[in-house]
């Protein structure tokens, strides 16, 4: 372990093999914000991840004994005002016996080196409005917009 990372937390690209620990994280994830998700979802994005031709991508932390204590989900969006690609982050979640080991500073830090990589003019988020322990972290690492959320429903 290095001073500058004293619980030995690294994080990498989601792997095959981190199939079983990928998806109790990503159970814990739907659970906190009690969401159903089926097996079958929880599949079909398992195979999103692992298809180098889909645009969504997974990051792992793992911890030094080799165990995953967080994941991140990203992909590319484009950005017509500005004639640019943006990289969304749309799932960041660290396990609850794990949160202050710098676990999601080192996703979001690697997130940040990947759309630094591919030209990304921007890392976007959005989280739960009472998500306090989050929005403190993100807070640090970012910029609140004053942009505003809505979902529309198709067909209706």
């Amino acid at each position: 372990m290095s001073s500058d990372n004293p619980t030995g937390v690294t994080v990498r690209a989601v792997r095959a093999e981190d199939h079983a620990q990928w998806r109790a994280l990503y159970r814990g994830y739907a659970d906190f914000y009690r969401v159903e998700q089926t097996e079958e979802m929880a599949e079909r994005v398992w195979s999103w991840v692992n298809d180098p031709g889909h645009e969504v991508n997974a990051l792992v932390a793992e911890d030094g004994d080799g165990r995953l204590v967080g994941l991140a989900h990203y992909r590319p969006f484009a950005r017509p005002l500005s004639a640019t690609t943006g990289g969304f982050l749309d799932d960041l979640f660290v396990a609850p016996e794990s949160r202050g080991s710098g676990a999601a500073d080192l996703l979001l830090a690697a997130l940040r080196g990947i759309a630094e990589e591919r030209g990304w003019t921007v890392v976007r988020w959005i989280t739960a409005d009472d998500n306090h322990r989050a929005r403190a972290k993100y807070d640090q690492v970012a910029t609140r917009t004053m942009w505003v959320t809505y979902d529309m429903t198709p067909g209706a």
